[in-house]
């Protein structure tokens, strides 16, 4: 199956492409003056006003049983926000919650495009799609240990969705082929990555010590997923730019070493 960067197709949307209409469109525009003589000053304005009215995107939930009202104070007499803590915690969930389904739909993908010389094989997908399921299951088992509910949309979870919407669009956008699909991914795991090593920080600094070593489980497999992606879309980039037709590189794939 063809790919859409290793051949020329008829794209119009640069200016190049019609030279006399665009010269003409940049002649007209020159001659004019600007609607408005002003600057920015004033939408930054109305942001402002906007974030000054603004209670912020949403809350924590309050505890959704005794023994959380029980764990909440007991941070709270040691000086501890667990907010905070829950709040990271939702964020953490609901991205991995995503990923299953970014690898749901890798798969579907190398159903379509098959794979190429050191792409990814199902094996490799269904392996970290496993591993996302298993640490968004970890996640919900923890909030419920600390009395808060996992089905609850906390800020930094809301925050997490609006920042990463991007991905599962490409991923389900039947235009974007398997290596296109990669770039996604890599930008997830990434994330990802990043994201875990700031909540074992956080749940060490409160005393969670046996949440940061679980959490330091999903870290390590996180690592091995990002080298993989990586390595699977670098390998996808070279063969595309030396053949220019991946669809022909189906039996060529390689297991993630």
């Amino acid at each position: 199956m063809k790919t859409t960067t290793s051949d020329m197709g008829r794209n119009r949307t640069g200016v190049a492409t019609s030279p006399i209409d665009s010269a003409d469109i940049t002649e007209e525009a020159q001659k004019r003056q600007p609607s408005h003589l002003g600057d920015g000053s004033l939408i930054l304005k109305v942001r402002q006003i906007y974030a000054q009215e603004s209670e912020g995107i949403g809350s924590v939930p309050p505890p959704a049983s005794l023994k959380g009202v029980a764990k909440t104070a007991m941070d709270a007499i040691k000086g501890a926000k667990p907010t905070v803590f829950i709040d990271k915690l939702g964020a953490r969930l609901a991205f991995e919650r995503t990923g299953t389904r970014l690898y749901e739909g890798a798969l579907a993908k190398l159903e379509v495009y098959g794979s190429w010389e050191g792409g990814p094989t199902r094996e490799g997908l269904e392996k970290i799609y496993n591993d996302e399921l298993s640490h968004f299951l970890m996640l919900t088992d923890a909030m419920k240990t600390l009395g808060a509910d996992p089905t609850a949309m906390t800020p930094s979870a809301d925050v997490t969705y609006v920042i990463s919407q991007g991905i599962p669009s490409l991923m389900a956008d039947p235009r974007a082929n398997l290596r296109q699909s990669l770039e996604g991914l890599l930008v997830a795991e990434l994330t990802d990555n990043a994201s875990w090593e700031m909540l074992i920080d956080l749940a060490r600094s409160l005393g969670h010590d046996t949440l940061a070593d679980r959490f330091q489980l999903a870290l390590d497999s996180e690592v091995q997923h990002l080298q993989w992606v990586r390595g699977w879309l670098s390998a996808g980039v070279s063969v595309e730019a030396r053949r220019g037709d991946m669809g022909e590189e189906r039996a060529g794939a390689q297991p993630p070493a």
